[in-house]
């Protein structure tokens, strides 16, 4: 039964509420704004606007291959990532498996070992296999790192349905592989598209493991960290981030829709 909160009590958490919410979008919500300023300089009050910024970071051949090369290691990632994150997800909630605990604590690792730490680790494995430096090395590092998360958003979604949904298409005549694509797929759906936009977003995120495995081939975050020694470099920057920022939130509601359409579905169908 649910308590209503009236009173100092709702008064208390509306105020929390809005603290969270100011302390945790206020500053995203800056970039946009200082992105149009007319100066180098992030400060009130505003000296104008202008598009200067967003047409120096277009005609920025860097900065577009530092924003291609993330692209490209993110999407990868993203992809083995789930894909092996998926496969995992499945075998330990779906078969008995001997060592399962110690097998998931092996996995699940690289959440407690500091970035700082796999970092070197990685790079001295790397150095002995006498392999380059490079964009594939990157989405290595980011693959040890993004599979725990993938499995965790897949374990949870594929505890969340019914197993005999497979069972009874196995019964039909269904051979494993298509009883997964026809059946299990498109349930677990809103999960895969949850761990590819999850591990995406860490892998365009990280910097600590790829400055040390990029080699000549920096990602995004490394060449925002270089530039920020030069203030005029700065309003670039802020045009990269809130446009950055306007995709994601297009992306996040494009994800949601997709989710919340997997959710009417089955219930349109009478399952």
């Amino acid at each position: 039964m649910r308590r209503r909160l009236d009173g100092p009590r709702f008064g208390a958490l509306g105020a929390y509420t809005l603290l969270y919410l100011g302390f945790v979008y206020l500053p995203p919500a800056l970039l946009p704004l200082f992105s149009f300023n007319d100066s180098i300089y992030i400060a009130f009050p505003l000296q104008g606007f202008t598009l200067r910024w967003y047409e120096e970071m277009i005609n920025n051949p860097a900065l577009v291959q530092a924003f291609e090369n993330t692209l490209k290691v993110g999407g990868v990632v993203a992809l083995v990532a789930t894909v092996l994150g998926t496969l995992a997800a499945k075998a330990v909630t779906r078969y008995r498996v001997r060592g399962q605990k110690p097998l998931l604590a092996v996995i699940m690792l690289p959440l407690v070992i500091p970035e700082i730490v796999l970092g070197i680790s990685l790079l001295t494995s790397i150095n002995r296999l006498d392999l380059p430096l490079s964009l594939v090395t990157i989405a290595l590092g980011h693959t040890v790192i993004c599979m725990p998360f993938a499995m965790l958003v897949m374990i949870s979604r594929m505890e969340g349905f019914d197993a005999s949904v497979e069972e009874a298409a196995l019964d039909l005549g269904e051979n494993p592989w298509m009883v997964f694509w026809r059946v299990t797929f498109p349930l677990i759906f809103p999960g895969v598209l949850a761990s590819l936009l999850l591990t995406f977003t860490i892998s365009f995120d990280e910097f600590i493991l790829a400055f040390f495995l990029a080699g000549d081939q920096v990602t995004l975050p490394i060449y925002i960290w270089s530039q920020l020694r030069f203030p005029q470099k700065l309003p670039q920057v802020l045009a990269l981030g809130a446009a950055i920022l306007l995709a994601s939130f297009v992306l996040v509601s494009l994800a949601e829709v997709i989710r919340r359409r997997g959710v009417q579905l089955p219930s349109r169908s009478g399952v």
